[in-house]
């Protein structure tokens, strides 16, 4: 029996397993077609980028990005785990969300790969296991990503965050509602 956030599954011997999990935050294996699995990623890889994701989405929220989500697609690729998506009012805006999630993952040695669109409608930040896109309104309607990836699981992350004992930022006390 493993355990991943709060929900229990029972795992059964499998090929190419090699005595790992392969699991997502939902519980289930992480396969693509007829089971064979995606990815090989044990339970503590998938809690780092579950963790890696809600924090980089709390710096979203600190910054006031609107509508901040937050994707597991680890059932879809074998490249990434989880999606965070926000939007932002202003070029600046954008880029400020971005170098503060560089900032919190440099903290916890995830390190970025990539970036694209620094003055562009839609900025990308890729940390290997989890990728940061900060759009414009008009970025995000256009490239439509929750539709694309419609598939994926939304996350709660505030709850998340709490379990993790971070305050999530549109809780803090003294601290201006996102919206």
């Amino acid at each position: 029996m493993s355990v991943v956030g709060s929900v229990a599954t029972d795992f059964r011997p499998g090929k190419n397993r090699r005595g790992k999990s392969l699991i997502n935050t939902t519980g289930q294996l992480v396969t693509r077609n007829q089971g064979e699995p995606v990815a090989i990623r044990n339970e503590e890889a998938l809690r780092q980028s579950l963790e890696n994701a809600c924090l980089i989405a709390n710096v979203c929220d600190s910054y006031r990005g609107r509508e901040t989500v937050v994707l597991d697609v680890t059932h879809a690729s074998p490249l990434f785990d989880f999606f965070v998506i926000t939007t932002g009012n202003s070029r600046r805006q954008l880029r400020a969300i971005a170098e503060s999630a560089d900032d919190a993952m440099e903290r916890r040695k995830s390190d970025r790969l990539g970036r694209e669109g620094q003055d562009q409608p839609w900025i990308c930040h890729d940390y290997g296991d989890v990728v940061l896109h900060v759009f414009t309104e008009d970025g995000r309607s256009t490239y439509d990503l929750e539709n694309l990836w419609g598939d994926a699981t939304k996350v709660d992350y505030p709850t998340m965050l709490e379990k993790m004992g971070v305050s999530p930022a549109g809780k803090r006390q003294g601290a201006a509602p996102t919206t």
